[in-house]
């Protein structure tokens, strides 16, 4: 909702390991939280990861336990082994108490994700993943603000050069708020990857999703008009009232308001600026009268 949004700019830069990776040394790389980007060698056969000082891996986060997860060397293989963590460890969004670990794992530590890599090539698997970091979020996957401005000013451009269709959805997810107060930001951030998941699988592949900030999504819809765009938003709609969000054993209900803005190519003052603001009104009007809605 554009009236109250804060939108938080994460920039790569902080923590960033510049060290070459010794050949064939595991890593753990930050995907998500403080310290994006940063590295970790898996240098010791035991590495502890947790909120205390005296740990190898530290996360300082009240949702993390002082001593929460080690990563130990077991034949050869990195397993990942929960120390009895009050909030729990998660290996691709699954509660695990003790697991290996595979190149490309997504390991969670209380509101932080790492990504475990390994094999001969880690070096420019890493590079790989630090340009995954300029345009994907790392909570949702879905891509981020600065790749979503960049295709939205190249697709509206090409629609109006080529007189072509382009729809664009604003949508969030309502009573967000209600939602981290009631069940806390670790079920908020479980939302947030749910339903990116329930988006991501529901769009074609020349579709753009993106996080737009906080709660916000957007969607760029190419060569789809105002109907089409319509018959999307509520098919996520539905699709999301229908998903049962169940977080700690307690199921959380989620709905999504959203606002549609289409143009066919004959707006030639039309800019990315007011093609946004337009979908981000219909979705504050959406908002305003009653919300789990669609409005265009």
């Amino acid at each position: 909702m554009a009236k109250e949004r804060e939108t938080v700019i994460t920039v790569v830069t902080k923590g960033l390991d510049e060290r070459a990776a010794p050949a064939g040394q595991a890593c753990m790389v930050v995907f998500y939280g403080q310290n994006l980007g940063k590295r970790y060698f898996l240098e010791h056969s035991e590495q502890i990861i947790g909120r205390s000082d005296s740990v190898n891996i530290q996360v300082e986060q009240d949702s993390v336990s002082r001593q929460h997860a080690k990563i130990v060397s077991k034949e050869g293989r990195w397993v990942l082994i929960d120390l009895d963590s009050t909030n729990g460890s998660f290996v691709n969004d699954q509660q695990v108490t003790q697991t290996d670990l595979r190149d490309g794992d997504m390991v969670r530590v209380g509101q932080t994700i790492f990504k475990y890599l390994s094999g001969s090539n880690i070096e420019s698997k890493y590079h790989e993943e630090i340009y995954r970091l300029t345009t994907m979020d790392g909570l949702t996957q879905a891509f981020n603000k600065r790749y979503f401005i960049e295709t939205i000013e190249r697709e509206l451009n090409r629609a109006i050069r080529y007189g072509r269709m382009l729809s664009l959805i604003m949508f969030d997810i309502d009573h967000f708020k209600k939602i981290n107060d009631t069940h806390g930001h670790l079920a908020g951030d479980y939302v947030l990857r749910e339903l990116a998941g329930i988006v991501s699988h529901s769009l074609r592949r020349e579709d753009v999703f993106a996080r737009y900030g906080g709660e916000e999504f957007a969607i760029i819809l190419p060569e789809i008009d105002k109907e089409g765009a319509v018959h999307v938003a509520e098919k996520l709609r539905g699709a999301v009232a229908d998903h049962v969000f169940s977080f700690a054993n307690e199921n959380i209900p989620v709905t999504i308001s959203l606002g549609v803005r289409n143009t066919m190519g004959d707006e030639p003052k039309l800019d990315t600026t007011k093609f946004v603001a337009d979908a981000d009104a219909k979705l504050y009007e959406a908002k305003q009268t009653g919300r789990n809605r669609v409005c265009h």
